[in-house]
């Protein structure tokens, strides 16, 4: 991999990881999108690793604004808050356990069968049906969970539940988990902020699998494309997160929904005419 556009080309990634990674758009089948149209000079090997290493990226950008929050040790806070941090913690990690028991066996075979066009394309428009239906249903409805801290540990399992819907490309990590707690009574705000929580492991756990995986034995080129695009889904995170939970204040989700199926079938159309054409 080298030239000035093959960097350009990284930087695209990093925009799209940075902007989808938290909507509930789902940033991984805009990433296998945009690989198949902006098409990477890179090693198959480098490919299967920097679709998930990006992601650290974006992970980074929750671990900064939520700092003081996740941090159990803080030393600003009282006995209490320290307890709290720890069963929000506790909380995370048994809604993540779902999730990396099924990712740890199926990993191959989803790279294998499910990182195509199509199969984003069904998901995203699946899923956006999915938003526009629950958020009608939801347009009067008082949700009973206002705050993270009101998850209990069987709503937070069950999340966990959902969010193995989103080991399918193009069905949105943060979208499936966001739709399970609202069905569970959560709020569009605590649902998104446990759902940026729960990245944090999910994500870290993926990367860490992916390289133990192929290794990091790539060119210094290839590894400095990789930080690259990890910084600017950093930095283009940052916005994403502050502009969603601003959205979910005053806005449900509908929205997201109508732009899933729109480019569901963007997607259907483009890469079966691709098909049809030979190309």
């Amino acid at each position: 991999m080298s030239g000035f556009l093959e960097f350009l080309k990284i930087v695209v990634f990093g925009l799209v990881e940075g902007f989808t990674e938290w909507l509930p758009i789902s940033s991984t089948g805009h990433l296998i999108l945009v690989e198949n149209i902006v098409h990477l000079n890179a090693s198959e090997d480098f490919m299967n690793v920097f679709r998930v290493v990006i992601q650290l990226g974006a992970i980074m950008a929750v671990v900064v604004m939520y700092f003081h929050r996740l941090n159990p040790f803080d030393p600003r806070k009282k006995e209490k808050q320290r307890l709290a941090t720890w069963h929000l913690w506790i909380k995370i990690i048994i809604a993540c356990l779902p999730a990396a028991v099924v990712g740890l066996l199926l990993d191959e075979i989803l790279d294998k069968y499910l990182y195509n066009p199509y199969v984003v394309a069904a998901m995203l428009i699946i899923y956006g049906i999915l938003f526009i239906v629950l958020e009608k249903h939801n347009e009067f409805v008082d949700f009973p969970v206002k705050k993270v801290s009101q998850i209990n540990y069987i709503n937070a399992f069950y999340i966990g539940l959902f969010q193995l819907l989103a080991l399918i490309p193009g069905t949105s990590r943060s979208g499936a988990t966001i739709l399970g707690a609202m069905l569970l009574g959560c709020s569009r705000t605590a649902a998104s902020e446990f759902t940026f929580f729960l990245g944090i492991p999910v994500m870290f756990g993926a990367s860490l699998l992916k390289i133990m995986h192929y290794g990091l034995a790539f060119s210094f080129v290839e590894i400095f494309y990789l930080i690259a695009a990890m910084v600017i889904a950093f930095v283009v995170s940052l916005y994403s997160i502050k502009f969603l939970m601003n959205y979910v204040k005053n806005h449900d989700f509908k929205f997201f929904g109508y732009y899933r199926i729109v480019l569901g079938v963007i997607v259907l159309v483009y890469f079966g005419l691709m098909a049809l054409l030979g190309l």
